[in-house]
């Protein structure tokens, strides 16, 4: 992928994200109706991604069906590593340590990180 992806891009990702299969313009509006984006913002943002290659058009008759060039999974890792790269030097430590000390680690994501650490140590 070339550029990165905004965070109203991303809404429109996590729509073609969340559908196996590839959709029109006006499907994905409809899935996004709540934001109250016109067709040509949907259509506009569809083009940044395609230029941007996140995305990928096939042609179908006169319309275009597009779907996700990249996988949710791996732009989320990579995302996840720039954050903590840019805002702790690199270092994940920091961010559980600093979460902590916001409250903002419930007991379940203690658990859960815990249980990574085991696995990760094994």
């Amino acid at each position: 992928m070339d550029k990165r992806i905004s965070d109203a891009e991303l809404d429109l990702m996590e729509v073609l994200w969340a559908d196996s299969e590839p959709l029109t313009s006006g499907e994905v509006a409809e899935r996004l109706e709540s934001r109250g984006w016109s067709l040509a913002t949907i259509k506009t943002m569809l083009g940044r991604l395609v230029a941007k290659g996140a995305i990928s058009h096939r042609e179908d008759g006169r319309r275009f069906l597009y779907s996700p060039a990249i996988e949710r999974e791996a732009y989320v890792g990579s995302e996840s590593r720039r954050f903590v790269e840019r805002l702790f030097g690199g270092r994940l430590s920091p961010l559980v340590a600093r979460l902590a000390e916001e409250d903002a680690l419930s007991d379940e994501d203690i658990t859960a990180i815990e249980a990574l650490l085991k696995e990760l140590k094994s």
